[in-house]
């Protein structure tokens, strides 16, 4: 199969790389427009109790979250200080007045709520309504408010926060961020790629699969918002395995296609051959990071889906990019590849250099090797001890980040979540008065209730609010939705309100993960079976990326949790854990690209085994025409990432310290230590399968 794609687009190459350019034009114009249309939110299960809270309170109680919520501050006057009263009810006045308002309420309209007042009484809530339920337009929402109203105002100090504000703040910074990301890793890449490669011509070949394979993700994505909410989360991702796969995929082509040229064949066989080779070993590669990244979408979070659609499309562009546009490249091109030397020794690497020679040290000792690893293992995964999760809030944000700024001054002046109550639904409640009263009584009681408000009763349905003290998308708060629903309560009782959804979405991520497991482990065992015909060396793959994922996570709780060394990530708010959606993606997406890995060099060790070499020799010269492509697609791929540290959200830099670390940890210990040691211990158990199967393998 790969032979014949390789004779068709050499003998259409213009045609090819004339489509190609008109597809990346055409998704560079229309993809762009997806910039607008994505979701900052996307964290909850859309069938849990708290999702159906939400549904009876708009559709029963025509009850809606506030999406802006203002609050003003008459420093050290009270609320109801004459001053302040004047000036607050002119504020809100301008507020209704606002296009985009439905309705406003606060402590001034509702004749002096106390549970609107601050613990000291000179602060209170104004909250809006809006009309639209569009994202996009409560996002420009929050942006406007924020501009208009956030700070200082004559005498007082307006604090302009909600969900229209977090979204908007959370989605500039991250277009922001991810501009700066991209205007330091593609430089940074390119020249990465020429000390690598040695030549200017044969360099710039990788970066146009990656940026073609992420301005096609972009239109995909513009098109999926169509259809479900995206996140806006997904652009990193997309940036990140676009530009780190593109590049890795393009360096194992034209490294094979240069090797071949240089074996004196022609452009055409050169082609062929690489397709035969490289080529294969791209499109199985890719294969199992898709299917990877495809397990994503098994969680009922839109967030995480997300990540799942845009993974998969990236990679599935970056394989298409590396299989038929760059051929048809190289095809055009030949022995002008090398053009531009800069570093001779970059253009015809040594049949029998380093790598070989670490292989064969590492072979020699393989017990001291495997030993001395598992230890450095062991260090790096002690701190998991102390791994804490929960999930994006405010504190993601930096500290002079107006939006954080308010909502911290919510959180130490407010003496519970009012914006964020406890919800709770009785659908046939009308008929349990009784009930009703009585659970009130131990709601009450409960540690971490402020207060329990009146029934208020709509036809059949019953809604009654409580207050709690911690903010509600903590382990904490968590650990107090858990107390609620154990409660004895009426039959049909449904407990929602933000805490309750974050409650959910934990248990929803906690019940899908073994689904996921099986999911990778099943199609990374069955994958690598067919590739290279082992029952061992599957087996042995999944073991260490489950160990180096250990040691990743172990890492990332020592830096976000524990405190330490966070000079390397930059300023950030510690909340004492980990972002559970963000943790869930960076497992995902590290186990890919370590398998990504594992399929690069288990294809040059499986042809040199399969030309007759022994064990020992297959692995040190797979390794030698392997490790030097790995290495550096893993170091350049970790600049990619390692560019999202840069981010004011500490949710990115979570991710791009996670995959980053990943990435090195397994291109290093990994594949350079613990593959050849193992494989050494193994030997020709390495390569065994029953007969029956081993007609199944693939044929290299």
């Amino acid at each position: 199969m790969f032979e014949s794609l390789g004779h068709v687009i050499v003998r259409h190459k213009k045609f090819v790389l004339s489509i190609f350019l008109i597809s990346t034009i055409l998704a560079g114009a229309i993809g762009s427009q997806v910039f607008n249309r994505f979701d900052s939110g996307g964290y909850s299960d859309p069938g849990s109790d708290s999702v159906k809270v939400w549904e009876y309170l708009e559709d029963t109680f025509k009850v809606k979250d506030p999406a802006v919520v203002l609050v003003i501050d008459g420093k050290e006057k009270s609320v109801d200080d004459p001053a302040v009263v004047a000036q607050a009810q002119q504020i809100e006045s301008e507020v209704r007045k606002e296009s985009s308002v439905e309705s406003v309420i606060s402590y001034w309209s509702a004749g002096g709520a106390p549970s609107f007042k601050s613990k000291d009484g000179t602060s209170a809530f104004i909250f809006v309504y809006l009309k639209s339920t569009d994202f996009t337009e409560i996002d420009k929402s929050g942006g406007y408010f924020q501009d208009k109203y956030d700070g200082k105002k004559g005498d007082i100090e307006i604090y302009a926060s909600g969900g229209a504000v977090f979204a908007n703040a959370i989605n500039g910074r991250i277009q922001d961020d991810l501009k700066l990301s991209e205007a330091i890793s593609i430089p940074l890449t390119f020249l990465l790629l020429i000390l690598v490669f040695g030549a200017m011509a044969a360099s710039a070949m990788p970066l146009v699969v990656g940026i073609t394979a992420i301005l096609g993700t972009f239109l995909a994505l513009y098109l999926l918002t169509f259809v479900t909410d995206v996140s806006v989360f997904a652009l990193n991702l997309t940036t990140g395995l676009g530009l780190g796969l593109g590049i890795d995929y393009a360096l194992l082509i034209v490294n094979r296609f240069r090797e071949e040229l240089h074996k004196g064949l022609s452009n055409e066989d050169s082609v062929v051959n690489t397709l035969r080779t490289a080529g294969k070993t791209v499109f199985y590669s890719g294969l199992t990071v898709v299917l990877t990244l495809i397990s994503l979408t098994f969680f009922p979070q839109n967030f995480l889906k997300s990540m799942g659609y845009s993974g998969a499309v990236v990679v599935a562009l970056a394989v298409i990019g590396a299989l038929i546009p760059l051929p048809a490249i190289l095809a055009l091109i030949g022995s002008k590849v090398d053009k531009g030397v800069v570093r001779k020794s970059g253009i015809k690497p040594k049949e029998d250099g380093r790598w070989a020679q670490l292989a064969r040290f590492v072979m020699k000792r393989p017990i001291t090797v495997v030993t001395a690893s598992s230890l450095v293992l062991f260090l790096l995964i002690a701190p998991i001890a102390n791994i804490k999760f929960s999930q994006v809030d405010s504190r993601v944000l930096p500290k002079d980040d107006r939006a954080y700024i308010a909502s911290a001054f919510i959180a130490n002046e407010f003496p519970g979540q009012e914006s964020n109550p406890i919800e709770i639904i009785f659908p046939t409640g009308a008929n349990q008065t009784a009930e009703i009263a009585a659970y009130s009584q131990s709601l009450a009681t409960v540690p971490g209730i402020i207060r329990v408000g009146t029934p208020e009763t709509v036809g059949e349905s019953v809604r009654l609010v409580a207050i709690h003290s911690m903010p509600p998308r903590t382990p904490e708060a968590e650990e107090l939705i858990h107390k609620i629903r154990d409660l004895n309560a009426p039959n049909g009782t449904l407990v929602g309100g933000v805490a309750a959804d974050y409650a959910d979405t934990q248990g929803a991520i906690s019940e899908t993960l073994p689904k996921v497991g099986a999911w990778i482990i099943f199609t990374v065992l069955l994958l690598l079976f067919f590739f290279t015909g082992s029952i061992l060396l599957p087996i042995k793959a999944i073991i260490l990326n489950f160990a180096s994922l250990a040691a990743t996570m172990g890492v990332l709780t020592w830096i976000f949790i524990d405190g330490n060394l966070s000079f390397l990530v930059g300023d950030f708010i510690s909340t004492g854990t980990l972002d559970t959606s963000t943790m869930v993606l960076v497992a995902v997406v590290a186990f890919g690209l370590s398998m990504d890995y594992e399929v690069f060099l288990l294809s040059r060790i499986k042809e040199e085994h399969d030309a007759g070499k022994s064990n020992i020799e297959s692995v040190a010269y797979g390794l030698q025409k392997s490790a030097r492509i790995i290495t550096a697609a893993a170091f350049i791929l970790a600049v990619v990432f390692a560019a999202f540290i840069i981010s004011g959200v500490t949710s990115i830099k979570m991710m791009g310290f996670g995959v980053a670390f990943a990435i090195l940890l397994d291109a290093t210990l990994i594949r350079a230590f613990l593959v050849p040691a193992l494989m050494r211990l193994f030997g020709e158990w390495n390569w065994w399968a029953p007969k029956a199967l081993k007609r199944f393998q693939i044929n290299h």
